[in-house]
């Protein structure tokens, strides 16, 4: 374990009617311990945990890539400054890490090409081949199995965008092995039932507030799945 906890402080909030300050599972969240190598935040879409996982990632001086800024309607001025309201505890001090999410990870693999034509060896952390000659689900196991393997704190966000569910059992199966090993430590929003099937991942749900931890056949994701493979035919209108 890298990450040990993270306190919120909400009393400290600028505003409580505005995103993120304004999210149910934030807003009233004190305290979260992390006690498992995989960590894994469930729930439906605009729960929180992206906003959460973020933030905690920021926090922790971890660099998060992104593409240009794009001109958007109105402007929220804390909504990125989630971060700044935390503190977090260390068990060893801080070490490196890095954030996943499918969404900037094509700008990240054009750089990191970019860097390649002029020092061929970066390559050789992510493979040996150009990221972006891949296809999306491959350039991004490329880079799971050769990052994992240093020791870090790894933050991941909906990793499964983009790949096929043996991929996503490949990649769940390297992040309980690694963990395991004892020198990486996982912290996961998903909405993939593989990935939370990760052996002995911590699962907290979103959907309710203060979050709490469930058991993954509680989860929702796991409900709606086995119910719809099983009785499908009840999901699809006449």
């Amino acid at each position: 374990m890298h990450l040990l906890n993270c306190t919120i402080k909400s009393e400290l909030f600028p505003s409580n009617d505005c995103y993120p300050f304004i999210i149910p599972a934030i807003r009233f969240l004190n305290k979260l311990d992390f006690t498992s190598p995989v960590t894994i935040f469930a729930g439906d879409n605009g729960s929180g945990k992206s906003t959460l996982l973020r933030a905690i990632t920021m926090r922790c001086n971890i660099h998060i890539w992104s593409g240009p800024e794009r001109e958007k309607p109105g402007y929220n001025l804390y909504e990125d400054r989630l971060w700044e309201f935390l503190d977090i505890t260390w068990a060893h001090g801080p070490v490196p890490g890095s954030f996943f999410g499918a969404e900037m990870f094509r700008h990240f693999a054009q750089n990191v090409d970019e860097w390649a034509s002029l020092s061929p060896g970066v390559l050789d952390y992510y493979g040996g081949r150009p990221l972006t000659s891949q296809s999306h689900g491959q350039c991004h196991l490329s880079y799971f199995r050769n990052r994992y393997g240093i020791k870090g704190l790894y933050f991941l966000d909906e990793p499964e965008n983009a790949l096929a569910p043996a991929k996503e059992l490949e990649l769940m199966k390297l992040m309980h092995r690694v963990s395991r090993q004892g020198h990486a430590q996982f912290i996961m929003a998903t909405h993939s039932p593989i990935l939370m099937a990760c052996p002995g991942a911590k699962i907290l749900s979103f959907d309710s507030s203060p979050l709490k931890e469930v058991l993954y056949e509680d989860t929702e994701h796991f409900r709606f799945y086995r119910e719809f493979m099983n009785n499908r035919e009840k999901f699809i209108d006449p």
